[in-house]
Formats: structure tokens, C-alpha cells, sequence
């Protein structure tokens, strides 16, 4: 029988990339730089890279609704009887079953890093038919619940969720999706043209929709007005109407689409552009939290075009970082002025970066290794 190494870890997902940046950049890299063995699970990576100090375990890519993503968990679940951690971390709830059978069978820990509020993903976004959200997003909630007396910590990637998940409550600690900057990372802004940025997630419920429309508005008022659309979409249908909204209009350049883009990608993007875009449709699941994209914004800063959320006004206000706008009456020049007259970062934003996160994330994994 393969012996245990009490330092080794593995980061598993379904349907994220193993280069992913929540389980590769921040939690895989933090842990292996503290002494850790790291493990990643997940989709091929989205860019060649090559760390030595850390082991991917890639799986074929499928479909959001498909056998593959049945099968995934089980495959996983091999990979951890292979490898041996002594704490398994899981990015998703379709680990959870799995999760708590290899603990059964080891007696090792797991982590639930919850990066979502997956009942209400379900719910209020397009990517499971209308018919089936309700029962489907009980069923992962219930999933949840009955087990989390296995799970031996819960991570929240979100502070909102210490209020709405009460399955993990007792034993959660909030490590949020700060940013940390590439060592070589310097603004560089090109002259001449505006340019915008929307990265991450590309669907309807992360506004890149709300996003192209403020473009062409912009643009029949200043010729000067380019935005880039840098992320992936997950959905054909939707990647669709993307497609549709832009096309004809040669200033919007879509990178991604179909494909992961890598993140060091996104950081060259956000250190050319002159303003990032946050423009999410209102509703009951993205509220409350605190969009990935605007910490890394904040981090490098990207001033921002921010709809009216008083959360993020909040955090970017003191840093005078971005400019809210009534994303219903959109008024062109005077958006076009104060993108041109206000100063922005005067004071670097520390709050935006990952360094206090990966002090709370290094404590939780250092006492789930002391024996008990």
C-alpha cells in the first residue's frame, strides 16, 4: 500500500482548467511556497506552463451537460486513491459524494472550497433548462447539507455566504478571490485609442451584453471608443448572441470565446486598457458579492466603469477607482467628460491583493495537519 505523505494535497474540479486561478494561482501556489506537495485536477490547461514544484492531473474536456461530467467525479476520485493526500480539496459540489467516500476509506481530510452559491447559480442563471432549476438546485443544496459533518473545513469565497450557507457555518472561514498580480506586472496604456476591458466569465448574467451596448454607445460619440471581450463562455447559445451583438462593429474584438483563455492573458489586457467594465444585470445571485474582476481591476489599476452596486462602491470610492454609472440612461458625453477630467488611484489599493487571504488559507491547512 502506497504510504501517505502528510504534506501532500489535491485541488480537484470538474470543470475548471487545472491552471485555473483560484485553485492553481492563489491556493496551489500559496501551499506549495509554504512547504506543501500540490496537486490539480481539473480540464487541460489553458496555457503551457510548467512549475515543477506542482503536479497536474489533467482530464479529457466535455460538455456542461454530458456523460463525461456524470463519469468526472469517479475519475477523480481514482486520482485521489492514486495519489494519497492528506487533505483533498474540492472546487465544486459534484465532489462532494466522492469526497467523503475517499475520506471513509483514508481517514484523511477534505476542504469544500465554495467558490458559489450553487443553489442560486441554478436557480437564476440559463445554464440548466427552466424546468428542472428548482429540483436540481435542492438536490445540490440538500447534497450540501448531509454532507458537511464530513467535511473537515469549509473555505468561503465569498463574505456573503457566512450569512447564506448555514450547512458549514461551524467551521468556515472566508478566504476571498483577491488578486495577485504577476511579479512583472506594470501598466502600460496605449496612446491614441480608449480602450475598454470586459474579462472572466462571458455570459448574460455577467453583463457582456450590458457591456457591448455601453461600447456602441460610447462609440457613436467618440470614434476613439475600442472594447476587448477577453474570457470564455460556457454555453453555445449564448456565445452565439455574442457573437451576433458584435459582429459589424470592428472596434469590439472578442478573445476566447469558445476556449480558456490563460489568465497571464488577462493581466497583459488589464495593464494596456484604459477602463475595465463591470456592468452585471441585477439579480438575486451576484448582488452581494464581490466580482473576482474588480479586485483584479483594483489590483492593477484599471479605473472602472461600475454600475451601481452600493458593495463595490463602497470598496473602490476611498481609492477613487471607479466611475458609477446609471447603466438605464446611459448619457454618453458626460461619461466620455469624466473619463477624461477625473483622477483615478491616487493611493494603491492593498485591499484588492491576495497576501492577507493567504495567511488565513495557510493557518486552516496547518492546523487540519496537526494531530488530533
Amino acid at each position: 500500500m502506497q504510504e501517505i505523505k502528510k504534506n501532500r494535497i489535491l485541488i480537484a474540479s470538474v470543470l475548471k482548467p487545472v491552471d485555473e486561478p483560484r485553485m492553481y494561482s492563489r491556493l496551489g501556489q500559496s501551499l506549495v511556497e509554504n512547504g506543501y506537495e500540490v496537486f490539480v485536477a481539473g480540464f487541460p490547461p489553458s496555457s503551457k506552463i510548467d512549475v515543477p514544484s506542482m503536479r497536474l492531473i489533467p482530464h479529457a474536456r466535455f460538455s456542461r451537460i454530458s456523460w463525461g461530467r456524470v463519469i468526472a467525479p469517479w475519475k477523480i476520485l481514482m486520482k485521489a486513491f492514486q495519489v494519497k493526500p492528506s487533505v483533498l480539496i474540492i472546487a465544486t459540489h459534484e465532489l462532494l459524494p466522492t469526497a467523503i467516500i475517499y475520506r471513509i476509506f483514508t481517514g484523511n481530510k477534505i476542504i469544500y472550497d465554495v467558490q458559489e452559491d450553487y443553489k442560486k447559480n441554478i436557480l437564476y442563471t440559463d445554464a440548466f433548462p427552466r424546468l428542472v432549476r428548482p429540483l436540481l438546485a435542492m438536490a445540490v443544496r440538500c447534497i450540501e447539507i448531509l454532507t458537511a459533518p464530513f467535511v473537515s473545513q469549509f473555505l468561503l469565497a465569498e463574505k456573503c455566504y457566512e450569512g447564506h450557507l448555514g450547512f458549514g457555518k461551524k467551521k468556515s472561514v472566508v478566504i476571498e478571490n483577491k488578486c495577485k498580480l504577476p511579479d512583472d506586472y506594470r501598466r502600460s496604456t496605449l496612446p491614441g485609442n480608449i480602450q475598454l476591458l470586459f474579462t472572466g466569465t462571458l455570459a448574460k448574467s455577467t453583463g457582456v451584453l450590458e457591456a457591448i451596448r455601453l461600447a456602441k454607445i460610447l462609440a457613436a460619440a467618440d470614434e476613439r471608443i475600442r472594447l476587448k471581450i477577453v474570457g470564455h463562455c460556457s454555453l453555445p447559445h449564448e456565445l452565439k448572441k455574442i457573437k451576433e451583438e458584435i459582429t459589424g462593429h470592428r472596434f469590439i474584438t472578442l478573445v476566447g470565446g469558445s476556449e480558456f483563455v490563460p489568465h497571464e492573458i488577462i493581466f497583459i489586457e488589464i495593464a494596456q486598457a484604459h477602463f475595465g467594465i463591470i456592468s452585471y444585470p441585477p439579480s438575486t445571485h451576484t448582488s452581494e458579492k464581490m466580482p473576482t474582476k474588480l479586485y483584479e481591476y483594483l489590483a492593477g489599476q484599471l479605473p472602472v466603469i461600475l454600475q451601481t452596486n452600493t458593495i463595490w462602491e463602497a470598496f473602490c470610492l476611498p481609492y477613487q477607482a471607479c466611475l458609477p454609472i446609471d447603466w438605464m440612461n446611459i448619457d454618453a458625453d458626460a461619461i466620455l467628460l469624466k473619463m477624461k477630467e477625473l483622477t483615478f488611484y491616487p493611493s494603491e489599493v492593498q485591499t484588492a491583493h491576495w497576501v492577507n487571504e493567504e495567511a488565513k488559507l495557510i493557518g486552516c491547512v496547518h492546523t487540519l495537519m496537526e494531530p488530533t
